[in-house]
């Protein structure tokens, strides 16, 4: 049938509010993106997760099925593998947002729920590279304290703490985020999953962004120094090693001159 006479079926068909509607659906657009950039986005996104989800859940099956696989450092990258398991699930939504941002079905709870998830799940991915880096710095600067301190039951504990601030830290998204739509129109047409109005005005919302800042430039920071004071030690080790070498290659090599110096001096031997 063509689009003529589906025009003209509409017309005679349709009620004036199912006219107003599909005009007003026109008026709002649901894709950010063109289709074939939308298309290449999900391709790519859904091999990322399928890849993502098998190789973080060995991590955690291996760590919790082989106990000698208990150590410090892997108890942090199963808290990572963990921290990504929970981003992968949230990743359908953000797919469904970026095909179709408007309008948002799926209520405000969810709306709230899976952005304070994927929130918290980057600031503790954060946190625990920021801890292992930490804990490498110990076991290489320090390597005997490093064994008395850092233990598993303390680690265990310190990646719980870790959790605990991420989700303080995330929990703000309760109030910033939320389904809102454009004043004067049809909420069917123009739901949004977005920043709340009070959020923008009240200036939480620039709070917010400051504190995921602080999230990111810190930890980098940190990671500069630690693996900077990690270098300069491996190379410090580096030339003290080389050193005997060398101070005991020259020292034999001025024994045997001596050795020489007192046979010549003595004469040649025959038997």
């Amino acid at each position: 049938m063509s689009n003529h006479s589906t025009n003209m079926n509409c017309s005679q068909n349709c009620s004036l509010y199912d006219m107003d509607y599909f005009d007003g659906y026109s008026d709002y657009p649901v894709n950010l993106f063109p289709i074939p950039i939308l298309t290449g986005i999900t391709v790519t996104c859904i091999l990322l997760a399928l890849i993502g989800i098998s190789g973080n859940a060995m991590t955690i099956l291996i760590v919790l099925k082989f106990k000698e696989m208990r150590t410090t450092t892997n108890f942090y990258l199963s808290s990572m593998a963990f921290s990504d398991l929970f981003i992968f699930v949230c990743m359908p939504l953000d797919l469904y947002r970026i095909w179709q941002y408007r309008p948002w079905n799926f209520g405000s709870l969810l709306c709230k729920l899976f952005q304070f998830v994927s929130e918290s799940c980057t600031y503790s991915t954060i946190l625990n590279i920021t801890a292992l880096s930490v804990e490498r710095y110990f076991a290489i600067c320090f390597p005997l304290k490093a064994k008395v301190v850092i233990t598993k039951g303390r680690v265990k504990g310190l990646i719980f703490f870790l959790w605990s601030v991420a989700f303080v830290s995330a929990g703000p998204i309760f109030v910033l985020v939320g389904v809102e739509h454009m004043n004067g129109t049809d909420p069917l047409l123009t739901n949004e999953c977005k920043a709340t109005e009070y959020a923008v005005k009240s200036g939480l919302l620039n709070i917010m962004v400051w504190v995921s800042s602080i999230f990111f430039f810190l930890p980098v920071f940190c990671l500069s120094i630690l693996y900077s004071l990690i270098g300069r030690k491996l190379w410090r080790r580096k030339r003290e090693s080389v050193r005997p070498s060398i101070s005991s290659r020259e020292k034999n090599n001025k024994q045997t001159v001596k050795m020489l110096g007192k046979h010549t001096e003595k004469g040649p031997t025959f038997l």
